[in-house]
């Protein structure tokens, strides 16, 4: 689809009448089209069609009737959701055999509009355990639901701000020209790109609706982001010893500690105990395709040095210092070892369930970077590339975007797993909003066949970072998208006669984000954010948003409350800047800045007043300002270090942090 036309055509839809060829859905003098939903649609299909005839209501003031199957006879007119007997009559010219993962097709007539996608579903399979709650109406493909939304935003012209904000254009009419649109997704792994938004991470809300109605969450290709065997160590090595890596003292013992626990790669019996442990989860899900064989964390710890493991290794492969206990060695990359583990592994899966469309994925992580020199990953290996270079300094990018390029040349199928950290306050809810560079990335992921996303982590601070979600939510469905011009469209959309003004706003953000990862090439260059967030800086921004404030005095209030929601970001980044500008000071006094001290206490208790003024979604209180330097259960909270007298920053705190890979 061509965006620049559509966000084009959203406009004139709103001020232009319809033509007399154009089709009428809604009008103040007639009853709305009615909805038809195929008579054996899914829970997320029926609910679209739910949510297309709220907005038809709201847009029109009328609401249609969501119709399960076709009535007898069938409307002279209607909307038809999915690919349904009386559809393919209605509509003889157009391919409804849809070739490709998730393919969408809308199309309209003089009479009649389709709405429908590739659907794959088990009925006797709809429901899974998630982290915290019950996956419901689950699919393996949601081409229709798809379809569906991406109708209301292309040609109703409805636009989801942020969770509980969408944005509706009010027309006494709402025609649509005879038409027909297909579309298929290039990443078909979108839902990892915010991971707390997924089915079954919680109970679904007005943030989990804004991840489904960007196309976001109802994808069609599960990625683990994490490891594949956390819970070895716990479950066999008692009764398995000859499971788990080999160490040079003969042992084979948990290192650094048992979740990071290594495997003996080469040993037949560890592949055989997987497939078991893969019968049992397909027995429990049928449904599932993907199963993470990457090694534990910790990657320079406690890789095996049995002959077997240590013959995988290329000589010629880039060289590492490697640790166990008491020891330490430079040694080749891991990666053809992993790859070569990676492909046993596939193959037995294929030999098991020939008739299966089934995937093994690795990390391509720490010592396992670099693509491989010998080894070739199989066509059912996923390599989940965790190349950070998203958010990054220009040097920072070159190694990482390299290596990319190198596996994609390598691997048939190949997913893009950054690990964020916090590279200008992005966990703290600093405006860290890089929008310009992160299009360039998603045109280089789908350059490289990148078929999937999972990024660790957004947090989910909307009122600074909003902007850059967006922006995200549509390269996830459209690597290819013209940022420029749907950022024009988010701008006039969210803020009316205001538009300018906040782009001036957001763009100084992003300007002085990109010169602060460029001048401070550490990856722990948060801990002098005051050194670039100075008050002329403040000043300018504030300027920013008083004249678009001025503009809006006589608005619609919708624009004023979204103008305020900005505020409010702005006031938290400036307490956050303010905050770690005092723990600078209490610092450097070793603790004795009783004024310092204070000051950071004083900005505690205030954003204790902040969680209840500000509107809901606008900060993430549970990523930032939440604990004193300590969780619940005794652990250090790495990500608010430096922000609190009782966890200052130090050269200790700071070596731990870089040990631990924090960014």
């Amino acid at each position: 689809m061509n965006h620049k036309l559509t966000l084009i055509a959203a406009v004139l839809a709103a001020t232009v009448p319809a033509r007399a060829a154009d089709l009428v859905l809604a009008s103040k003098d007639s009853p709305p089209l009615p909805i038809i939903v195929s008579a054996d649609a899914p829970p997320r299909t029926r609910n679209a069609a739910e949510v297309m005839a709220g907005y038809i209501e709201k847009i029109s003031g009328k609401k249609p009737l969501v119709m399960l199957g076709a009535s007898s006879p069938a409307p002279d007119s209607a909307i038809w959701v999915g690919v349904q007997p009386e559809v393919k009559a209605l509509f003889p010219k157009v391919d409804f055999d849809f070739k490709h993962p998730e393919e969408i097709v809308f199309a309209a007539n003089e009479k009649h509009v389709v709405i429908a996608g590739r659907d794959r579903w088990d009925p006797k399979h709809m429901e899974a355990k998630g982290r915290l709650s019950t996956k419901t109406g689950m699919q393996q493909e949601y081409g229709t639901a798809n379809a569906v939304y991406t109708f209301i935003r292309d040609q109703l012209g409805v636009r989801w701000l942020w969770p509980g904000e969408d944005d509706v254009l009010k027309q006494a009419s709402i025609s649509v020209a005879s038409m027909e649109q297909h579309y298929h997704p290039q990443i078909r792994a979108r839902a990892g790109l915010f991971t707390k938004l997924e089915l079954g991470d919680h109970k679904e809300g007005p943030d989990m609706e804004w991840a489904r109605v960007q196309r976001l969450q109802l994808d069609s290709m599960e990625i683990d982001g994490g490891h594949g065997f956390g819970h070895w160590w716990e479950k066999y090595s008692k009764t398995n010893p000859e499971f788990f890596a080999l160490q040079p003292d003969g042992t084979r013992s948990p290192h650094p500690t048992p979740n990071n626990t290594k495997l003996c790669e080469s040993n037949p019996q560890v592949w055989q105990q997987w497939l078991t442990e893969v019968e049992e989860q397909l027995r429990v899900d049928p449904t599932q395709r993907v199963f993470n064989v990457s090694e534990n964390d910790g990657y320079d710890f406690g890789h095996c040095v049995c002959q077997d493991c240590l013959a995988k290794d290329h000589p010629d492969g880039e060289k590492f210092t490697f640790r166990w206990r008491g020891k330490q060695e430079e040694r080749p990359a891991l990666t053809d070892r992993q790859v070569v583990f990676a492909n046993t592994l596939g193959r037995m899966l294929k030999k098991r369930f020939p008739d299966k469309e089934l995937y093994v994925q690795l990390l391509a992580y720490g010592y396992s970077r670099p693509a491989p020199i010998a080894a070739m990953p199989d066509e059912n290996v996923i390599i989940a590339n965790v190349g950070n270079f998203a958010m990054r300094g220009k040097k920072e990018r070159e190694t990482p975007m390299k290596q990319h390029a190198e596996w994609a040349a390598k691997a048939k199928h190949i997913m893009w797993r950054p690990n964020l950290g916090n590279p200008a306050g992005l966990s703290w809810g600093m405006p860290d909003v890089p929008i310009t560079q992160l299009a360039e990335d998603f045109r280089f992921a789908a350059e490289t066949q990148c078929l999937g996303l999972y990024f660790d982590m957004f947090w989910y601070h909307w009122s600074t970072q909003g902007p850059l979600y967006y922006a995200l939510a549509h390269l996830a469905w459209d690597p290819k998208a013209d940022v420029a011009a749907l950022m024009d469209d988010y701008y006039q959309r969210c803020y009316g006669l205001a538009a300018a003004d906040a782009k001036a706003y957001w763009q100084l953000l992003e300007r002085t984000r990109m010169e602060f990862v460029v001048e401070k090439p550490s990856p722990f260059r948060a801990f002098e954010l005051p050194q670039k967030y100075t008050a002329e800086l403040f000043a300018q921004a504030q300027a920013h948003l008083d004249s678009a404030a001025a503009k809006l005095i006589s608005a619609d209030e919708k624009f004023r409350r979204r103008l305020h929601f900005t505020r409010c970001g702005f006031e938290f980044a400036k307490l956050a800047v303010d905050t770690r500008a005092a723990m600078q000071q209490f610092e450097a006094s070793k603790g004795k800045d009783e004024a310092a001290k204070a000051r950071v206490l004083a900005n505690w208790d205030r954003t204790v007043v902040m969680q209840k003024e500000f509107p809901p979604y606008a900060i993430n209180w549970n990523a930032t300002f939440h604990t004193p330097g300590a969780t619940p259960g005794g652990k250090r909270d790495k990500r608010g270090e430096g922000l609190h007298p009782k966890s200052p920053l130090t050269p200790y705190t700071l070596k731990r942090m870089q040990a631990a890979g924090l960014e």
